[in-house]
């Protein structure tokens, strides 16, 4: 790419200067010692400064320049994006100051890109392991069924049931991904709306009364509420966390525990929902890494469990969508509390 060099004068502008300063001293010591030192001489200076100038600039630095712009051209300076609006500049200490921070810029996106690089693995991995299940486990059955235990009735339903439920699972995952995948690039649209939270906690709670009486879980909140709060939200979205948040602690909840809701004020307009639990917990190394896409803190427990290891990271990129923030504690074999804010409604 040809580009226009940006001239520096200042080395021709101090060369010519010394130049300058020892052919006069020189030359003033001569005619000093052998002749007579008049107000003419003045002129010498002058003339000197202005010639050496011109040889320095039009021909050392054309010298300098052109191998500066092959230093651009071959390195492909001029293609780093913060540099691409930039002059090319022939001075020797701008332009290693600009090589040393385009260097420093480069080794830092080639830092963020191995991270991301390792993150890629490691999700194209959780993907491929996430799916590869449920397939294996439709598949061993159709199989089976295929090799003659259709002609088994009882065995036949049997199987077909444990397929079906690897078909659900299945579209579990690749539903749960696709709602991700649209939080991420911020194409799915939030539908913005005033109501009660109490009374959407309240649903959850009777939605999955019976699985928490299975593990004699109760359900209750930190006081009993007589007004609404009502907050501005995605009503819809924000059952979706509540529901993954509420599942989360039936699922790691020691029997005869209990899930406690509070929602307090935090600031003028806005509160703070949290849901707390009395369960395993979670060791402090796995929290900055919980809300990630399939990260699992017990893989062998959590497979045992099911899901699709999304909901976690769903529920921080709805509450995000949301422009809010949540917060997770945790201590092992103490329990858990999850938190998220939401705007207070008017």
């Amino acid at each position: 790419m040809q580009r226009n060099l940006k001239k520096s004068y200042r080395f021709a502008f101090k060369t010519a200067l010394y130049v300058t300063l020892i052919a006069s001293t020189l030359m003033s010591v001569f005619l000093y010692v052998f002749h007579t030192l008049d107000w003419e001489f003045v002129i010498f200076p002058i003339a000197c400064y202005i010639t050496c100038f011109i040889v320095i600039q039009f021909r050392v630095e054309y010298f300098i320049y052109r191998r500066v712009k092959r230093i651009y051209d071959d390195l492909t300076l001029l293609e780093s994006s913060d540099l691409r609006q930039k002059h090319i500049t022939t001075d020797m200490k701008t332009l290693t100051q600009q090589i040393d921070e385009y260097a420093k810029n480069k080794k830092i996106e080639i830092e963020t890109l191995k991270v991301r690089e390792e993150y890629r693995k490691e999700y194209l991995g959780n993907v491929s392991h996430e799916l590869k299940t449920p397939l294996f486990t439709i598949q061993g059955y159709i199989e089976t069924l295929l090799d003659g235990a259709m002609e088994d009735e009882n065995l036949r339903n049997k199987y077909l049931n444990r397929a079906s439920k690897g078909v659900e699972r299945l579209s579990y995952i690749i539903k749960d991904l696709d709602m991700i995948t649209k939080l991420e690039v911020g194409d799915l649209s939030l539908n913005i709306e005033v109501f009660d939270i109490v009374e959407l906690v309240q649903n959850v709670f009777d939605l999955f009364e019976m699985k928490a009486a299975k593990s004699k879980i109760t359900f209750t909140f930190d006081t009993e509420y007589q007004k609404p709060i009502y907050v501005k939200a995605d009503k819809e979205r924000i059952q979706q966390v509540l529901t993954n948040l509420v599942v989360n602690s039936i699922k790691y909840g020691h029997q005869n525990g209990t899930i406690e809701v509070s929602i307090e004020n935090l600031i003028k307009n806005k509160v703070i929902v949290r849901v707390t639990d009395n369960g395993e917990g979670i060791d402090e190394e796995h929290l900055p890494r919980l809300f990630e896409r399939f990260y699992r803190v017990d893989k062998s427990g959590s497979r045992r469990q099911g899901g699709s290891g999304l909901g976690l990271s769903i529920v921080k990129h709805i509450i995000e969508a949301h422009k809010e923030r949540i917060y997770v504690e945790s201590e092992l074999e103490v329990g858990s509390e999850f938190s998220f804010t939401l705007e207070k409604a008017k």
